[in-house]
């Protein structure tokens, strides 16, 4: 069985537009839609959505959370109750994406192939251009620095080491071995962590090259660069560094110099604030504690 994770956060119109695409799906699956704590109209819609199509044979089940914990704990909510229903994937689809009917079944004919396939990408191309790829799932972690190099083409000889969760299968068996979304990253950083987790394993990374998913980039936060994004990508950013470099000592600094001195060169006070403000919150916060690995995770 495969279930698919969907946060919603005061998004009901994307979200929405999102879980009519799931309806259409040419396999078989439940989704489970958690609400993180809207403070808009977000549950009423999204309920009212699902009246309107209580006669579709996909499950649709609606959770709502009281708080936004960010997304890696919104995520974690809809992970849990689709292993407890015993999914053999769990498919994280961000809430501002629109997928084709065969979306699903590209990424589990992708994960049949080969049962040593632990994470499925998808290909992301823009909502407004869907001629135009975002990212060809995902690309390759500079550890050192805290960044990503990008793929935008398919790389047969150069091997992913992180795959976006914007569009993502992920085995359940992988999630019970490493444990699930390091809940310490409020938004981003989470994929990549996830995936450097499980290449210390035999789990491998694969791309369901034929798929062809449209994502709204930034549209659950009010575009690229705002300060609340701004301070929240620094913060997860330190925290990844803490977490994954070799070097943290030096990569500290380098990754905070070339983040201001690019906002300070393109006159984005604000968001130089922003980072500031980050520091202080990363020096004067302790490290949240790692995942655990469900598999020993006490039963609740």
């Amino acid at each position: 069985m495969v279930a698919c994770v969907v946060v919603n956060w005061n998004g009901w119109r994307d979200t929405i537009a999102c879980l009519r695409t799931l309806t259409e799906q040419t396999v078989p699956l439940e989704v489970i839609v958690v609400d993180n704590g809207s403070s808009n109209d977000s549950v009423a819609r999204i309920k009212a959505f699902l009246a309107e199509v209580a006669h579709c044979q996909v499950s649709i089940t609606l959770i709502e959370h009281t708080e936004n914990g960010g997304f890696a704990k919104g995520t974690n909510i809809g992970i849990r109750v689709a292993m407890e229903r015993d999914a053999e994937f769990v498919w994280l689809l961000n809430n501002d994406t629109e997928c084709p009917p065969d979306t699903l079944a590209k990424l589990l004919r992708e994960a049949g192939g080969n049962p040593g396939i632990g994470i499925v990408g998808s290909v992301l191309y823009y909502h407004h251009d869907p001629t135009k790829v975002q990212a060809w799932s995902g690309g390759r972690i500079n550890p050192l620095l805290g960044t990503s190099i990008h793929y935008y083409a398919p790389t047969e000889q150069i091997r992913h080491s992180y795959t976006t969760f914007a569009s993502v299968l992920i085995r359940t068996a992988v999630l019970r071995q490493i444990g699930l979304l390091y809940e310490g990253f409020f938004m981003y950083y989470d994929d990549s962590d996830l995936c450097l987790r499980m290449e210390r394993t035999p789990w491998k990374i694969a791309v369901a090259a034929d798929t062809a998913v449209l994502h709204k980039e930034s549209a659950s936060t009010d575009g690229p660069r705002n300060p609340f994004m701004e301070k929240t990508i620094a913060v997860s950013g330190m925290r990844f560094l803490r977490m994954h470099s070799p070097f943290f000592a030096l990569s500290l600094p380098l990754f905070l110099g070339i983040k201001l001195l690019n906002r300070a060169r393109r006159g984005e006070w604000a968001a130089c604030r922003a980072v500031l403000v980050a520091i202080a919150e990363f020096s004067r916060t302790p490290l949240p504690p790692p995942p655990i690995p469900e598999m020993t995770r006490p039963n609740r």
